[in-house]
């Protein structure tokens, strides 16, 4: 069943929760799943105890979204655009990009069913030629194989940033549980 960009955001608010504030948590006050400084970003100038549901949905649709062409993913693959959104969300929306493009060079035999592109983590219209040819070599099966791709450069972050920066042993456990996956 293919999901909505509403049923995505609503799953995401449900994974990341109300406030949070965890001292071993580089990003800070955080509610919704939403930084405080990417609410500041966005004009909100409160308390992020009180940072509203509707805002964070604004904010989810546009910059983790249209914004970085997930949608368009989403018109070729969408469960492979929902891992994305997911991961752009948690790690960054240029790591997800740059884990669909890394994927897509890995999986083109050589380069013979279409063009390398460059790595930028920036989805454009190469990025969004070479899925749309992916997918027509490869049928819809492919979108398992790109997920697993993908699913597998996301354990690898989470691993060496964990390994780089011991304090995010306390939410390793909980990526893996909640992030890895998510779009089966």
């Amino acid at each position: 069943m293919t999901k909505t960009i509403d049923q995505l955001v609503d799953e995401v608010i449900g994974r990341e929760g109300d406030y949070s504030n965890h001292p071993a948590d580089k990003g800070g006050p955080t509610r919704w799943g939403v930084t405080e400084q990417v609410a500041r970003a966005f004009g909100y100038k409160g308390d992020m105890q009180v940072f509203p549901r509707e805002s964070a949905v604004t904010i989810y649709k546009r910059r983790y979204w249209t914004d970085v062409r997930f949608d368009q993913v989403a018109t070729v693959f969408p469960r492979v655009a929902a891992e994305m959104f997911d991961t752009g969300i948690n790690m960054g929306q240029a790591i997800a990009g740059g884990f669909l493009q890394r994927a897509l060079n890995l999986l083109n035999a050589g380069a013979t069913l279409y063009p390398d592109m460059l790595v930028d983590g920036q989805i454009g219209a190469m990025s969004i030629a070479g899925l749309q040819s992916y997918k027509q070599r490869r049928g819809v099966a492919g979108e398992e194989v790109l997920l697993k791709t993908i699913d597998g450069f996301q354990v690898g972050r989470y691993a060496d940033i964990t390994e780089a920066r011991p304090a995010n042993e306390a939410f390793f456990y909980g990526w893996i549980a909640n992030r890895i996956g998510i779009a089966a």
